[in-house]
């Protein structure tokens, strides 16, 4: 398929490694439409579909062109990604391909999964990637149901979580199923730290060498579990600014300052359809990243109670919001930020 081209930075538009170039909302956006849409997400008492806003922050054209943020919160306070940290590991997986040191068509190197005739064997990065390694591991996030990914984070796989995920046998083959794992991700965190002889410390100094540091996302604070693992589920905070630089990153193809950072094609990887059975109930998926939450080409990095990444390249849009949303009403939140991405052309 025809992805929407990655716009480059426009001339004159310093980078933000630094601090974040300002800028004006475009005259060509609906500035009634977009701070009636804040607004109602700033209430002094919530929307009930919308839960807790937290903070909102716009860039376009490279520069930020607006921030919010609830009262007692802040530009300094770093968020919980929740899942938006599994695009973060994408971007891991990437600068190891960069490196030559993955492929991930090959079999992933999953130890569990190496005993004679074990069908696992069969599952690759680009599967685990994709969400469709087709591992039996529920989803859920209620209390009240058995969740996988529950116990998995908080319960007796805490301590090694991508032991615990390695261990579900398969539900389907793989390639043939989409179903989205947080197990899937922590599996591909251990698989880049095995593939750089780096966990722990070591594997902080990477992110933070590699990623972190050349955007200049001085707040982000990944976690590791007992086993030294970045929980690359679920576990990289961050201020909401600096989850604008790892957006603009991805919406500039990877590049930096100039400097390729991630492979080239790595970003359009991500924005690639992955199969989806007929039924599927989740929205489209890429590789690590959601698809089309703001309309055709838009992709996004989407977390728990309403954290999103939201790029648009055919407006060179980023928007990020961090809050607190019930799981129920969720799709309010996307709904609420397709609406703010629609008042900016």
């Amino acid at each position: 398929m025809s992805l929407p081209p990655l716009p480059a930075q426009p001339a004159g538009a310093p980078w933000p490694t630094r601090a974040w170039p300002p800028g004006d909302l475009p005259h060509g956006a609906n500035a009634r439409q977009i701070q009636r849409l804040l607004d109602e997400a700033f209430a002094a008492e919530p929307p009930a579909d919308l839960g807790l806003t937290q903070a909102v922050v716009i860039v376009q054209g490279g520069r930020l062109v607006l921030e919010r943020y609830a009262d007692d919160f802040g530009p300094d306070v770093a968020c919980r990604s929740w899942s938006m940290a599994k695009s973060i590991t994408h971007a891991l997986v990437g600068l190891a391909v960069g490196d030559g040191r993955l492929d991930i068509k090959a079999p992933a190197n999953v130890p569990e999964w190496k005993g004679t005739g074990d069908p696992r064997g069969e599952i690759t990065l680009d599967h685990l990637l994709r969400m469709s390694s087709g591992l039996a591991f529920v989803e859920a996030y209620s209390p009240d149901h058995p969740s996988d990914v529950i116990e998995m984070l908080f319960g007796k796989g805490k301590d090694d979580v991508a032991t615990f995920a390695a261990a579900f046998p398969l539900a389907h083959p793989p390639g043939s199923w989409f179903a989205y794992s947080s197990g899937t991700s922590n599996i591909v965190s251990r698989c880049v730290a095995q593939a750089l002889r780096a966990d722990g410390p070591a594997f902080e100094s990477f992110m933070r060498e590699r990623l972190f540091g050349p955007l200049g996302m001085t707040s982000a604070a990944p976690r590791f579990d007992a086993a030294g693992t970045f929980i690359g589920s679920s576990f990289c905070f961050a201020t909401p600014k600096d989850f604008a630089r790892f957006g603009l990153l991805y919406l500039r193809d990877g590049v930096w300052e100039g400097r390729r950072l991630l492979p080239e094609g790595w970003v359009d990887y991500a924005r690639t359809p992955t199969f989806q059975q007929p039924d599927c109930p989740d929205g489209p998926y890429g590789a690590h990243w959601w698809l089309g939450l703001a309309g055709p080409g838009s992709f996004s990095a989407n977390g728990y109670e309403g954290q999103h990444i939201v790029l648009c390249p055919d407006r060179d849009l980023i928007i990020v919001r961090n809050g607190a949303t019930p799981e129920a009403t969720q799709p309010a939140v996307k709904a609420w930020l397709g609406d703010l991405a629609g008042a900016f052309y």
